[in-house]
């Protein structure tokens, strides 16, 4: 369509504008019902019919083994924050974690309230422009499970592999969520908001171990316990229909474009591309990560000065490269490039960034 244009927000995401006109298609009249989707009883023929395809789909394209459950869980990964600790330091334990940036510290904050947790790694110290090495992790006696944030949205930097660990793994991975493989030997339980990477707002995708969240204690509140949500499943109440339907179909657009292992090589070609204008700038655009750990879903620059991130900023809505503004609390510029965003959005960028340092450098 010619009046869309590269939207480069963080969250809520990009969609590809294929789902985006089926469900427009859909949503008066879903499939001659006489009514939308989000009008009918969750506990419909159609809408089960909507529920049960995300669901496989999402354990299809993922490649996860039977012993998991597939859920979709209300409040997005800032709830599963709290959910993780309470179902899995049950019986006792500790939970570590690793301070990579802004939502790491959310999920120690939360964590705090509802279990025995610490913080193993912090990456205050080097300003979280990296990733722990593996000997950095050193655990405790008792600790039950390593929490990661495996792509801290704000900082731009990601695990670029899954830590060696003793215990399992638990990971927040709501802003790189099938743009790579996952070793699901190393984890108990996955879990984030599909609003980055698979749809729209409204739901958290959670991948849980039956054998880690199965004996769940009887005095967690139920809405708050796997084994609720797995029994009834992900319908204990009325589910986020929107949401889940639209997953569905970001699901689907996946497994027609190549899956998990094609959006894995197009996230690096494409975060390459925009790596490649900041390193070539001779220091005009800046990037502070480590390149081992840079993201591959959410490239952070700074320019020389504010006056000229301000420009740049402006400069590029009004040629349709809209929300590349920093998060509030760091200021600078990031591009979200998730799966939905067009090749050609990152080659209008980079192109962008070029012209603008020949007419603004010095």
């Amino acid at each position: 369509m010619a009046n869309r244009v590269h939207n480069f927000c963080a969250g809520p995401c990009t969609l590809p504008l294929e789902v985006l006109q089926e469900a427009q298609e859909e949503f008066v009249d879903y499939r001659g019902a006489g009514m939308s989707l989000v009008e009918m009883s969750h506990r419909g023929d159609l809408y089960g019919e909507v529920h049960r395809r995300a669901t496989a789909l999402a354990g299809e394209l993922f490649a996860v083994p039977e012993d998991f459950h597939v859920l979709f869980i209300q409040g997005g990964a800032s709830l599963q924050f709290a959910m993780a600790p309470m179902n899995l330091l049950a019986g006792g334990g500790r939970g570590a974690y690793v301070n990579s940036g802004v939502w790491a510290a959310g999920a120690i904050q939360d964590g705090a309230h509802h279990g025995d947790i610490y913080t193993v790694w912090d990456g205050a110290g080097c300003n979280f422009t990296r990733m722990p090495k593996d000997e950095e992790l050193q655990l405790r006696d008792g600790t039950r499970y390593l929490h990661l944030t495996s792509n801290e949205t704000i900082g731009g930097v990601r695990f670029a592999r899954w830590p060696q660990a003793a215990v399992p793994l638990v990971g927040d991975m709501s802003s790189d969520y099938m743009s790579r493989p996952v070793a699901w030997e190393k984890f108990d339980l996955v879990y984030g908001g599909v609003q980055k990477n698979l749809g729209p707002s409204g739901t958290a995708l959670v991948f849980a171990r039956k054998s880690a969240v199965d004996n769940a204690p009887q005095n967690i509140a139920r809405y708050l316990r796997y084994d609720i949500h797995a029994k009834s499943d992900s319908m204990f109440n009325t589910p986020p229909v929107f949401s889940i339907y639209m997953v569905g179909k970001v699901l689907q657009w996946i497994k027609s474009n190549g899956g998990v292992p094609a959006m894995e090589k197009m996230a690096a070609r494409k975060s390459a591309k925009l790596y490649r204008a900041i390193d070539a700038s001779g220091g005009y655009y800046s990037n502070p990560v480590d390149p081992v750990c840079r993201s591959h879903m959410n490239v952070i620059f700074r320019l020389p000065d504010q006056g000229r991130e301000k420009l740049f900023l402006a400069e590029a809505e009004a040629a349709g490269l809209v929300n590349l503004k920093g998060h509030r609390s760091v200021g600078g510029c990031r591009a979200s490039i998730y799966n939905a965003m067009p090749e050609a959005g990152v080659d209008a960028l980079a192109q962008f960034m070029d012209d603008f340092q020949g007419r603004n450098g010095g």
